[in-house]
């Protein structure tokens, strides 16, 4: 498939594109050992295919991404490894009614997903989301910054 004549010039759509190629062409990975693996050439078109905007404030880092269509079942967020936020779910295709069908097919479906290393002072104990209107809103509370050490005088000793 050529991204070009679908208007999509980006690097790495082509660069997916030819892991996806790589992949299909040696589905026996002992006969290429560079070979992208299933779940690394799908979690990559996941989160080239979920784009979010990240804000910072004093108190907290807030990740929105928009979920047009979705129920709160249908998304996950979690944290793994301390600080990985992970964002995914699976927006499915909407089942065919009888004397109907699909002229034309352009809104994604499929798996999503979007991770993001969380900096030091993320909170992740105060970690809220919200899906209002199709977009859901992720908001990570910072800690406080630490107390700077007060000097401990050590008394001195005649002996």
């Amino acid at each position: 498939m050529d991204f070009r004549i679908m208007g999509f010039d980006s690097p790495l759509l082509h660069a997916l594109h030819h892991m996806t190629d790589l992949h299909e062409d040696n589905d026996n990975s002992s006969k290429n050992p560079n070979a992208a693996s299933r779940t690394y050439v799908r979690d990559a078109k996941a989160m080239a295919a979920t784009p979010a905007d990240i804000k910072e404030d004093s108190k907290s880092y807030v990740f929105v991404v928009d979920m047009p269509g979705l129920k709160s079942g249908d998304i996950k967020v979690q944290v793994e490894d301390g600080n990985l936020l992970l964002i995914s779910g699976e927006r499915k295709r909407e089942e065919e009614k009888e004397g109907s069908k699909y002229v034309r097919m352009e809104r994604r479906v499929g798996k999503f997903m979007r991770k993001s290393v969380l900096p030091e002072n993320a909170n992740t104990d105060a970690i809220s989301a919200v899906c209002q209107d199709g977009v859901l809103t992720v908001t990570v509370e910072k800690l406080p910054p630490p107390e700077p050490k007060k000097p401990k005088t050590i008394e001195v000793k005649i002996c």
